[in-house]
């Protein structure tokens, strides 16, 4: 009895996976689950069986009319599937459909373009470590050790061996330490660089990431004077934001540039004459000045002989300045939130 319905269910369903259409598909249910099919046969000879007999052959029959029936369906489901549809209808002179294109992040747009409009100067683009020697991010920098950024608080310092010279391995808090790395690679003025790269500080809010973007600048050579930064600085300005901006230069203090200054553009809106937005006519953009004596010597350079400027945005910031630009944390430039990229 067994062997008998173990060749049942072998014919079954190997009838069901050769079936062509729809009608085949409704023959062979008759055939085999109908009142008067194969299947039922089994069920009249039940009289004729002892009790446990009966419990064996009643599994064995639920199981093959599941298997049946399952095997029924999915041969049906799929010759359905194949059929064409009476409503589909296909124009073939219509133009494909192009596929979706996705585009660059508005970071990498705006550090693109950042490259471009100082490339056009003469400056040269590079990069360096992200993971970098405490003495390429301070000491060099004329940072005493007393510093506030070389605070654990401020600084993510990576659990490794210090080096004998160049002291603890840091993430790199800013793009600054690519003046030394750039002084020592190049070893003589003129030196034209702008330093694109990611920092990473200890602090996360509104106005704040724990990894962001910045743009470091940096001109070494003869004469070079504050005029030199104002007018680099003035050309981004209006490269960047348009012609009608404008920068000022307000004095500040940096350890790595004397004089320092911090760098405002004036508001997009009243163009520098104080409106309900910016208040003051203007909005701080960065920092800059005129390298400190130290860090030349610090990279081998005579700072009687050679005299430079430098400056750093962070690239977050300064898109966010950009005229028709909502933006009002910067922690959704990394959300990965689409509806907000698909903005840019």
């Amino acid at each position: 009895m067994k062997e008998s319905l173990h060749n049942l269910r072998n014919e079954a369903l190997a009838l069901i996976q050769e079936a062509r259409d729809i009608k085949e598909i409704n023959s062979l249910k008759i055939s085999f689950l109908g009142r008067k099919g194969k299947l039922n046969e089994y069920t009249k000879k039940f009289s004729e069986l002892k009790k446990e007999e009966k419990i064996e052959l009643g599994q064995l029959i639920n199981e093959l009319k599941k298997a049946i029936e399952g095997a029924l369906r999915r041969k049906e489901r799929s010759l359905k599937s194949d059929q064409p549809k009476k409503t589909d209808w296909f124009d073939f002179t219509l133009p494909g459909k192009r596929p979706e294109q996705g585009h660059l992040h508005l970071v990498s747009q705006a550090i693109a373009e950042i490259s471009d409009i100082f490339e056009k100067i003469g400056f040269v683009r590079v990069r360096y470590p992200q993971v970098e020697w405490d003495w390429y991010a301070f000491e060099a920098l004329n940072m005493p050790k007393n510093h506030p950024a070389r605070d654990e608080w401020e600084t993510l310092f990576i659990k490794a061996p210090p080096h004998k010279k160049y002291g603890q391995m840091v993430l790199t808090p800013q793009t600054s330490s690519g003046q030394i790395r750039e002084m020592e690679r190049l070893k003589k003025p003129p030196i034209k660089m702008i330093n694109i790269a990611k920092c990473h500080r200890r602090q996360q809010d509104i106005t704040h990431t724990i990894m962001f973007h910045q743009f470091e600048g940096l001109l070494i050579d003869k004469n070079i004077s504050i005029a030199n930064l104002k007018g680099v600085l003035d050309y981004f300005a209006k490269s960047f934001y348009g012609p009608e901006r404008k920068t000022r230069l307000r004095p500040f203090h940096f350890n790595f540039t004397e004089p320092s200054f911090e760098v405002d553009i004036n508001c997009p809106f009243c163009l520098g004459k104080g409106c309900r937005t910016c208040k003051s006519g203007w909005h701080e953009l960065g920092g800059a000045g005129m390298v400190h004596p130290n860090v030349l010597k610090a990279s081998g350079f005579d700072s009687k002989k050679y005299n430079g400027f430098a400056f750093g945005f962070g690239v977050e910031r300064t898109f966010m300045m950009r005229s028709g630009i909502k933006i009002d944390d910067l922690r959704l430039f990394y959300s990965n939130d689409l509806r907000f990229l698909w903005q840019f």
